[in-house]
């Protein structure tokens, strides 16, 4: 059974939160591509021979407006005419791009340090130029990423504008901004668009493009699959644990949730379906695989190098504060798996698989740029370098494989996919800029962030119970937000909102970042939208809600772990915070916590496991994962009579209780 790579596109295409871009031909494929792969070159440049900052993103975007709107298609059919019946843009694309150019580049054109000077006082081309250049990134980035942020863009607009509108008794009222004061904070210094967002599409992004794409070229995720398949014994648990690893492993190379979900799902649901996985349980495997992609060290997602730069921190610091939540993470996945495989009576399958130490032998070098990344940010040098070398030495590299060689034309081909790859990523944080902008310039995001308090403090006095509830309204609004704008975006915006509600309760900066950047990458499984899920429930064929509802039970423990390390001190060791002996009394009380959450969802602990024990495995798990001695002892003792309780029941459950059948376990 082989996959169609026609339905592939089709599923990236309906799935993705990106739009898919052109097909572009003839010469004016040349010029994109050659435009692309200069971008790519000068974000290299910017390395070893920086450029003022603002100038290179001014730079930097107006070549991503432009490549934008010549790869990226209008959204209302209207404007979609046709260029000899190919997929090349239109002359309006071309007017657009050629618009961006100049509004973007004004600044550089018309006397840059005249041009800061006057921020306060802009002439009349500042302010055209400066509404033009909003009004483009918010139809690059309707092309790049729908409709939904860009109309969130509008509404924090609206409210700059129009806040003397508001009665004085709202907390949320302010004295209004007028069109020039808005143009000055949004595009005439870094407060807006040109703010750290963008700096880190810019920067970080789209030099791990790069490398993503000459990993891609050069062999590596064929690689990885290949890998992951011949890494496991042949057993009934084996393609799943496949599925998990070849996950993490392709996440380095595609660095999306629901590219690398797409990507696995071609290759391995053919292998599940042979060992008897039903469609939805299949699918929520591959979503939560792909989730994990974006979750794990060492690339993680776009929120992961914001994150860095918010916290003034090295991109190491952020990759430790990850390491143990993605250690538990993928111990959940894979206990759910065993689970699985039993609950489901799956089939051992014959997989195609070469042996396992001669491909690590073989091409086991893929792995040296990946631990170089690691090893030159404990070295200290900035992440821009370490993965410009990580690049460099696997283009080296790949010229042991002959097959995959780095030829100019795959440099060529790497640094336009690097490029061109960055596009929908530095669409969204420039949008997010505006609302950034728009939040600092009206103080709307401590007024927002009070309410959330207040709103706690309404349901309770208790201190310990008001950062409950304020962690919890915190994931909720994350979610409902990740709803409907893409990951880097829902967590910028959170990050100024949600997170200093958090830390106004006396939760510390890194752990309220990460705590928001997990419920910003999760919801991309969360219904009703769950991109990942859908994406895989398109290559398995399942229902989608309940593949969103089987991906939710893989990736439950990565919902409530962050609660861990935000509502005590002790939790804190899970981000590598404490003495050694307390993070591994963290980590090993969480992993217990995190098996008790498997039973819950897996329904499954020696044998079926019944309402009773479950209902006290999710009671322990939650005592466990508060991390205080008090509820530790407390859950110990719950999660024991949890087992006991199975023991005393398990052989008197009646045998129709025992065996259903696989379809009626996914349900």
């Amino acid at each position: 059974m082989s996959a169609d790579p026609a339905r592939n596109d089709v599923v990236v295409a309906e799935a993705d939160a990106e739009r898919p871009a052109r097909t572009l031909s003839g010469p004016v494929a040349i010029v994109v591509s050659v435009v692309a792969a200069g971008l790519s070159a000068y974000a290299l440049w910017n390395v070893f021979f920086p450029v003022a900052v603002l100038r290179y993103r001014i730079v930097f975007l107006a070549v991503v407006l432009a490549l934008t709107f010549l790869l990226y298609r209008p959204v209302l059919r209207v404007f979609r005419g046709t260029s000899g019946g190919s997929d090349n843009p239109t002359p309006l694309d071309w007017l657009l791009a050629g618009v961006a150019l100049f509004v973007t580049l004004w600044p550089l054109l018309g006397g840059f340090d005249e041009y800061l000077s006057r921020s306060f006082r802009p002439f009349i081309i500042d302010v055209v130029c400066g509404l033009s250049l909003v009004l483009l990134v918010l139809v690059a980035t309707w092309r790049t990423v729908g409709p939904v942020l860009p109309v969130i863009c509008l509404l924090f607009i609206a409210y700059a504008y129009f806040g003397a509108v508001i009665p004085n008794g709202w907390l949320i009222g302010h004295r209004g901004y007028g069109s020039t004061r808005l143009v000055s904070q949004f595009a005439m210094g870094t407060e807006g668009i040109y703010g750290v967002p963008l700096d880190v599409a810019a920067t970080y992004i789209i030099l791990f493009t790069i490398y993503g794409a000459v990993l891609e070229l050069s062999g590596a995720g064929k690689f990885f699959l290949d890998l992951s398949m011949a890494a496991f014994r042949r057993s009934r648990a084996a393609p799943g644990r496949t599925v998990t690893t070849a996950g993490f492993l392709l996440g380095t190379v595609s660095g999306s949730s629901t590219a690398t979900a797409v990507s696995l799902g071609t290759v391995s649901w053919p292998i599940l379906q042979r060992a008897g996985y039903p469609r939805d349980a299949a699918g929520g495997m591959l979503a939560a695989a792909g989730i994990g992609a974006i979750l794990s060290p060492p690339t993680l997602g776009a929120a992961a190098f914001i994150i860095a730069e918010l916290l003034r921190v090295s991109y190491l610091s952020v990759l430790g504060y990850a390491l143990i939540p993605t250690l538990l993470y993928y111990l959940g996945i894979l206990l759910a798996i065993e689970m699985d495989a039993r609950r489901f009576e799956v089939r051992e399958v014959d997989m195609d698989r070469q042996p396992f130490w001669r491909l690590l032998a073989r091409f086991g070098y893929h792995f040296s740029s990946l631990i170089v990344i690691v090893v030159l940010l404990a070295l200290e040098q900035s992440a821009f370098r370490a993965v410009v070398y990580a690049t460099v030495l696997a283009l080296a590299l790949s010229f042991l494989d002959r097959r995959h060689r780095m030829t100019p034309p795959r440099i060529f081909d790497a640094l336009t996919k690097g490029a061109t790859g960055v596009l929908p990523v530095a669409a969204t944080t420039a949008a997010a800029g505006l609302i950034v902008g728009v939040l600092t310039l009206t103080g709307l995001g401590l007024d927002l962030s009070s309410i959330i308090v207040d709103l706690s403090s309404l349901i309770t006095d208790n201190a310990t119970a008001q950062l409950i509830f304020t962690a919890a309204f915190a994931g909720i609004a994350v979610l409902l937000l990740g709803l409907a704008v893409p990951v880097t975006a829902s967590f910028i915006i959170a990050a100024v909102i949600i997170a200093p509600a958090l830390t106004s309760l006396g939760v510390d900066r890194p752990a309220a970042y990460m705590f928001i950047f997990y419920f910003a990458v999760l919801s991309e499984v969360s219904p009703p939208t769950a991109l990942a899920a859908v994406a895989a429930a398109a290559i398995t064929g399942g229902n989608p809600f309940r593949t969103m509802l089987m991906a939710g039970k893989y990736t439950l423990p990565a919902f409530l772990v962050p609660f861990a390390f935000v509502l005590t001190p002790a939790g804190r060791a899970l981000l590598l915070e404490g003495s050694l002996g307390q993070i591994l009394l963290a980590t090993l009380i969480s992993a217990v916590a995190v098996a008790a959450l498997a039973v819950v969802t897996g329904k499954w602990l020696l044998g079926p496991a019944g309402s009773p024990e479950r209902v006290l495995c999710l009671i322990a798990a939650l005592l466990l994962l508060y991390l205080e001695p008090l509820p530790v002892f407390i859950g110990l003792g719950v999660l024991s009579a949890g087992i006991v309780v199975h023991l005393l029941t398990r052989r008197t459950r009646r045998a129709a209780d025992e065996r259903v059948t696989p379809e009626e376990v996914s349900r």
